[in-house]
This record gives C-alpha cells, structure tokens and sequence, in this order.
C-alpha cells in the first residue's frame, strides 16, 4: 500500500468506509459534510453499492438502519443541526443493535451556527445525544490518514459490536488537504457482523459468550422482531424488570467488555513530562506542535490524544497524571472534555482549560503560552 495521495478529511472517510465494505449511503447535504455525500455519490456505483440522497437527516438515519437490516453496511455524514435530527433514530439503533456508522463533521452551533467555522461542540452530544442510557463508540481522528484508516474501523467495530459508531470530524479535519503516504498499516480489513448458527434456533438479543448476539440479516430465513421498545431475547417488547434487567444489562455491558479492543489512545513524549496535554481532533494537531516547541525549548511536556474518545480513556490519564505539575486541556468547546479528565485525574495534578469559542482554532502559540504561566 505505499502509495501517496492528497485527500481532504472527508475525502479519506469515503475511501476508508468502502476498504471496509461500506455499500450503501443515505444522507441529506449539509455544511461541512456535503463532500463526502459526493464522494460516496461518484464512488458507490463502482463497488455496486447504492447511494440515496433523503429529504431530511431523520429519512437519512431510518435509511442507513434498514439497509443494515438487510446486511448491507451502511454509513450516513452530517452536521450540527442534521446531527441532532438523527438522534432518535441512532437511540433506536443502539436498543435494536443494529451496526450502523455516524460521520458527524462539527461545526460552530447552537443551531445553524457559523456553518464554515471549526468547533468540538458536539462532544458530549456524540455520548449523550439520544434519550436514556445507551452503548455508543465515538471515534476522533485528527489526520486525513489517520480519518482513513479509522473510518475502517469504525465500520469494523460497529458490525463486530452491533452498535452505532460515531466518527467526529471537524470543518477543519474535513476540509483539510494533505499528502497521504499510506503504509501495510493503514490497510482496512474487511471484517462482518456474526451471524446465527444454521440448524439453531436463533435469538437475536440472546446471552452470548461474548455478550454480542449474532444478526440475522432480512430475508435470510430467521423471523424476529425489531423495536425500539424495551424487549426480551427474541426481541418482543416485555415489562418483565428482571428481563429488562437482563438483556438491558448486556447491552450496556457490551462495550465496556470490550474496551480494550476499542480504545485507542496516542501518547507523545508522557513519561517524562512536567506538564500533560490532553487533546483531540484539530487541537491535537496544534497541541502536537506546542509540545514540539516546548521540548526545544528544554520544557517537558507531553500529549494524551485519545483517538476513542468514548469509552473515555479515564485509566490511561489517570496513569499519565500521577505526579505531573499540571494537565492543560485545550478544546473549541467551554469545556466538555475537561469535566472528563478532571474525572479521570481524580485531584492528582491540576486541570487547566484553555477554551476558544470564536469559530476559529486554538493554536500552539497559546498552548505554549498557557504551559509556561505554569511551569
């Protein structure tokens, strides 16, 4: 696979969900995302996948989950306020364990926002967006390269876990053109959901040696119900609390199970740095240079980049913290990652934000700045 290529963000997300076996697209345009609706709209057909263009971004999700039922995988891209339109369905697909996978390219909100600016707003709404709890995995590249070859994954963790998988973007990341030199491991393997074992009778949300269910896809000879209601193994909907306990309990459970499977963290210069930079997306890609610049300049400074932003990597920074003078938390948001890392640091060093909220990035000169007031 060595070969170099220039792609945008969104570009790589279109050629790491087909490496991965994305057939089939639905979505609505939307700023900063319509660049990969075109892409899969010129590249689908090649492969022999479909791609639809809805009315809305509700008709969009409803699409993607029905064209999973059906063992095609599936992939949907939007933005701030399309984002939000979905999330009853993401809920639906999260109780009905249904693989599908989310390309959210943030931009500046509430509301329509600054459609063209750079934001990490959506951070806490990718965990917490639909109603109640719910299993979820959020991915955050912050490289053309790297949105490749996660989009991959993605694809990957979602039909492996039964699960939503949401890929954040930025407008940044999206738009951003770069030279791509992939490598062997930038290659996307294929890999697909489990299916039922023939000549056994089939329960769709049944207990499981690794508490993942296998999926019968529609019109392969297996009758089962889907709902979004609560329900039991077979998937009609029960009031049963100790079956709701049950079958709810694994599909919370499923996740953190497996966690080492699914996190993926970056660290940069940690062990022996003063001060610990934890950042995502974009910033990390500024947060990288500041600790470049400090290290010349004889400073020890470190970076946590979680590439799995949830499940949150709270041991890995607790680790990381323990006996450092400070950790700085730089994001385009008034602060939602930092609650998380506070959370993981537990009073074991200082947690400093440093926060921007003008629609434009956060750069290494103001990290740098921030990381010399405390050392």
């Amino acid at each position: 696979m060595d070969e170099a290529k220039l792609l945008s963000g969104n570009d790589a997300c279109v050629y790491g969900a087909l490496a991965a076996g994305v057939r089939f697209f639905a979505g609505y345009p939307i700023t900063p995302s319509t660049e990969i609706a075109n892409a899969f709209a010129r590249e689908l057909p090649k492969f022999g996948g479909i791609f639809m263009q809805m009315e809305d971004e509700i008709a969009s999700m409803g699409a993607v989950i029905g064209a999973s039922c059906t063992g095609m995988k599936a992939i949907t891209a939007t933005s701030g306020p399309g984002f939000s339109l979905k999330q009853e369905n993401i809920g639906y697909a999260s109780i009905a364990e249904i693989p599908c996978v989310v390309v959210n390219v943030m931009r500046y909100g509430p509301s329509t926002g600054l459609p063209t600016y750079p934001s990490q707003g959506d951070f806490m709404q990718a965990r917490w967006g639909t109603h109640g709890d719910h299993p979820i995995i959020v991915i955050v590249p912050y490289t053309a390269r790297e949105t490749y070859r996660e989009t991959g994954r993605a694809v990957n963790l979602s039909e492996l876990y039964r699960v939503p998988v949401i890929i954040l973007l930025d407008e940044i990341i999206g738009h951003l053109r770069e030279r791509v030199e992939f490598r062997d491991e930038d290659i996307v393997r294929e890999i697909s959901r489990k299916e039922p074992e023939k000549g056994k009778p089939y329960l769709p949300y049944g207990e499981t040696e690794d508490g993942v269910p296998p999926f019968a896809n529609f019109g392969t000879g297996h009758r089962y119900h889907v709902t979004g209601l609560v329900h039991d193994e077979t998937g009609f909907p029960t009031n049963d609390s100790s079956v709701v306990n049950r079958v709810m309990g694994r599909l919370q459970g499923k996740i953190e199970r497996h966690r080492r499977d699914i996190e993926r963290t970056s660290f940069v210069d940690v062990e022996d740095a003063e001060v610990i930079i934890v950042a995502f997306g974009s910033v990390a890609r500024s947060a990288h240079e500041a600790v470049r610049l400090m290290r010349r300049a004889g400073r020890a400074v470190g970076l946590i980049r979680p590439v799995t932003v949830w499940p949150f990597p709270y041991e890995h920074i607790r680790d990381a913290a323990e006996g450092k003078k400070a950790v700085v938390v730089p994001e385009m948001n008034m602060g939602q990652m930092k609650g998380e890392v506070e959370r993981a640091v537990a009073g074991a060093a200082p947690v400093i934000s440093i926060n921007r909220i003008d629609g434009l990035l956060i750069t290494p000169a103001q990290i740098c700045q921030k990381i010399e007031e405390i050392l």
